[in-house]
């Protein structure tokens, strides 16, 4: 087992032991284990080899022993116990925003309620709400997360989709009956969450092509199989359709099932009005019967007298006007990325320590690389005070001063208080390389208040970059009211740059107001919002995001050498 996943059991036995109504400082026990490994730099593996486990803070020989077990078996009999002891739909209620162990708890002792279909009965006939310390808005509130998660389980967070597509692409290219295949649908624009995975392939053996497709090791069930179509749910529940289609289909066919639908009604229209037709099995002169020849989409694009229209930007936005008139924009690449600015350490609630994520960044290629631990009132994030913030920014400065081969800026991730007010003064913010403010409390506010609250912290001259501007969680939690064209206008009046976080959790700020953002000259910061070093490649989502969005280099701090980007800061 990984450390990860060692701690994840570690942190799964506390909130059982919780719902048990355990004494809280046996769950505590557990819980502070759990962030010891999540952020220890020693190795565990040569930690319980070497006997030495008892080195990490807060690790007794209970603990010891039952790390040990999950580093030697990968099992633990005593959480199999504990989750035994519970009803298997009880933690599954955790998630529900606003439910909490200790309200769990109290649901299950007053109301037996163990399951979501009892939590929602009670909600709907206010019983939950006759409880005390609970009320009406409570019983709302869950009944609209319930519905939510309900909606939620049909689609997949494009962070989770693209691996399981790219591993099972992989696998079909190795199939010798393979000509070509590729990713298309939903997923190959880049949308933020999709709800099944498309791959097309062009093979004149698709009976040997869909025998691979339907054994590929991620391949969990099959749900039809077919000689040129077939579908499988992969691990995780993901949804995957292939289609095996002629060579000569190739360009048609994969333009065809990237869609979006509505471009593709625009781009056949397009050929009806020069005297074409367009369909998945090719492009026609008039009647006839012969697909004109056309090696790839970029010769479909040609044929219909229009330049090459990336997959991103596939939504019927205005992009086949613009290829008309060859005057799309030329994308950002990701080998364009030269640096990033929101990044935790261990300071926080990162798990890995300053100089690892600075290794990290440097294994990347990239030349700069930004620090921004939480303020201080993210206290669930053990944000930084001011003693502990001044002592990084010595540390940092400390490190550059080896002239590595990326250089550290000192930054933080400073929360915006009610009212605007910034959570570090003035006198402490000017001493840091740049400021990245944002909203992590107070979701409760109107569109106006939270509008104003943001606009008020942007008009501080030392804040640099508004993080993950709606506070959205995919599939998890929905954006707070905030009015994004107004959010957009102070940043272009103020100089602020927007942050595109590129954490799959969050993809924010969402593509469809990037265009927007361009043409009023607001400049936008990629970030992974890295809490570890892994975190990293979440760049990789964020520039297809901002590819989306139309974006360009010169519209990303991110594509400035350090220079260029310190006399933009």
């Amino acid at each position: 087992m990984t450390k990860d996943q060692i701690a994840a059991a570690l942190r799964e036995i506390g909130t059982i032991l919780e719902l048990k109504g355990e004494n809280p400082f046996k769950c505590r026990a557990y819980l502070n284990a759990a962030r010891t490994l999540e952020t220890a730099p020693a190795d565990l593996a040569d930690l319980v080899r070497s006997d030495r486990l008892g080195e990490l803070p807060g690790i007794g020989e209970a603990l010891r022993e039952k790390i040990t077990t999950l580093v030697t078996t990968g099992q633990l009999p005593y959480l199999d116990e504990l989750r035994a002891s519970i009803p298997p739909g009880l933690l599954a209620l955790l998630d529900l925003p606003g439910l909490g162990p200790k309200k769990l708890r109290a649901l299950r002792d007053k109301l037996k309620i163990e399951s979501l279909e009892t939590l929602t009965a009670a909600c709907q006939d206010g019983t939950l709400a006759s409880l005390e310390g609970f009320g009406e808005k409570t019983a709302t509130n869950l009944l609209e997360a319930i519905a939510r998660r309900a909606t939620y389980s049909k689609f997949h967070r494009l962070g989770n989709a693209l691996p399981a597509a790219q591993t099972l692409l992989a696998h079909l290219r190795k199939c010798p009956a393979v000509q070509k295949a590729e990713i298309g649908g939903s997923l190959r624009r880049g949308k933020e969450i999709v709800k099944d995975l498309d791959l097309i392939a062009t093979s004149t053996q698709p009976k040997e092509v869909m025998q691979a497709f339907v054994t590929a090791p991620s391949v969990e069930k099959i749900i039809a199989h077919g000689e040129t179509k077939s579908s499988v749910i992969l691990a995780g529940g993901i949804p995957c359709d292939l289609r095996v289609i002629p060579p000569e289909a190739w360009a048609t066919a994969l333009a065809h099932f990237t869609g979006s639908k509505e471009h593709n009604i625009a781009l056949r229209q397009r050929a009806i009005d020069q005297g074409l037709h367009l369909s998945e099995w090719g492009l026609f002169k008039g009647s006839s019967k012969i697909p004109i020849k056309l090696k790839d989409e970029k010769d479909l694009h040609k044929a219909l007298g229009l330049s090459f229209i990336p997959p991103e930007l596939r939504e019927d936005s205005g992009e086949i006007a613009a290829a008309e008139k060859d005057a799309l924009p030329d994308l950002i690449t990701r080998d364009e990325i030269r640096g990033c600015l929101h990044n935790h350490t261990i300071a926080s609630d990162g798990r890995n320590t300053l100089e690892a994520m600075a290794q990290a960044a440097t294994d990347l290629g990239l030349e700069w690389f930004g620090i921004a631990d939480h303020s201080k009132s993210s206290f669930q994030a053990h944000g930084l005070d001011e003693n502990r913030l001044l002592a990084q920014i010595e540390e940092i400065r400390a490190y550059n001063r080896q002239k590595p081969k990326c250089t550290l800026l000192a930054g933080t991730e400073c929360d915006i208080l009610k009212g605007g007010k910034l959570d570090f003064p003035d006198s402490l913010l000017s001493k840091l390389d740049y400021v990245i403010a944002s909203v992590h409390a107070g979701f409760s506010s109107n569109e106006n208040e939270m509008t104003d609250r943001i606009i008020r912290a942007m008009e501080n001259p030392h804040v640099t970059c508004l993080g993950h501007a709606t506070g959205r969680l995919l599939l998890d939690r929905e954006p707070y009211p905030v009015n994004i064209p107004k959010i957009l206008e102070a940043a272009a009046a103020t100089g602020t740059w927007i942050e595109l976080n590129a954490n799959p959790w969050r993809l924010d700020l969402d593509w469809r107001w990037w265009h927007k953002a361009r043409d009023l000259g607001v400049l936008c910061s990629i970030n992974p919002d890295a809490h570890k070093t892994s975190h990293l490649r979440y760049l990789d989502l964020g520039v297809t995001i901002a590819r989306k969005g139309w974006l360009r280099p010169q519209d990303v701090v991110n594509t400035r050498p350090l220079a260029a980007l310190r006399k933009l800061l």
